[in-house]
């Protein structure tokens, strides 16, 4: 097992795991959230390739509507 950090909160993972693999995990919806790693804004197009690393801070970023009263 490996540690990392998402959203502030050490996890433990069994790697190898891509940024899709550990977001299907979490049942994120990919289209529905940012992601940055260690600082980083990643595209989008690179979940799939873009492989964890032991010690990897993770942020999942969710947007969120609001309107006005």
């Amino acid at each position: 097992m490996s540690r990392i950090k998402v959203n502030d909160e050490l996890r433990e993972v069994t790697l190898p795991i891509t940024l899709t693999e550990l977001i299907q995990q979490d049942n994120i919806v990919p289209d529905m959230v940012s992601v940055q790693i260690n600082g980083t804004l990643l595209e989008r197009a690179k979940y799939d390739d873009t492989a964890v690393s032991e010690g990897d801070e993770i942020d999942f970023l969710f947007f969120m509507g609001g309107g006005s009263l």
